[in-house]
């Protein structure tokens, strides 16, 4: 119990660290997120914390619900310092992600729970994936680098080899590792052009 105490509350610490950057640079005007993108992470982040403590998740619970307040920051700020509207295909992504949210309400079972929220939370990255691979300075790297590490500590926080707890964590440290490296990758190749 002491161990997975410690790695919900560094968990959560990690979100929370991840989130002050983004904001910083928001407010400054070099990161400017992608709306759609945020607002189903906002959306989804929520779910996940519902899902999860309806599932007996415990510590845990800590990153899911840092991540559910701070996504919902975020999105609010992007409104009117982000990128990116509801074009007809941003509309239908937002669209897919949404029938992905139904999904976890109409699924009585955890595991198919999660993966449908996984399937949204993937929509929202491939919103956001073009317009960072154009201008890998409009994202702030360490935001995601340190997400990656929240999602691996939240996960060792789980306590169990429960799939319906690990999945979701677990799938949050990959995406986000994921989407540091495009980051740093485009951001060298840009810089050695």
């Amino acid at each position: 119990m002491g161990v997975t105490l410690v790695l919900g509350v560094l968990a959560g610490v990690a979100s929370v660290a991840n989130t002050v950057p983004y904001v910083r640079d928001v407010v400054r005007g070099t990161t400017r997120p992608h709306r759609g993108s945020w607002l189903i992470w906002a959306v989804t982040a929520s779910v996940v914390y519902a899902s999860q403590r309806a599932d007996g998740a415990s510590w845990s619970l800590i990153m899911a619900g840092a991540q559910a307040v701070l996504t919902a920051l975020v999105f609010l700020l992007a409104i009117p310092r982000g990128e990116g509207g509801l074009s007809a295909g941003e509309a239908s992504m937002v669209a897919l992600a949404g029938a992905g949210v139904v999904g976890w309400m109409v699924a009585d079972e955890p595991l198919v729970a999660t993966i449908c929220v996984i399937a949204a939370d993937l929509i929202a990255a491939g919103l956001m994936v073009p317009k960072t691979y154009r201008d890998p300075g409009s994202e702030t790297l360490a935001t995601y680098a340190l997400a990656s590490v929240g999602g691996v500590l939240a996960a060792g926080a789980v306590g169990t080899a429960d799939p319906s707890l690990l999945l979701y964590p677990l799938y949050f440290c990959a995406i986000n590792a994921a989407i540091a490296m495009l980051i740093a990758q485009r951001r060298a190749r840009v810089a050695a052009v």
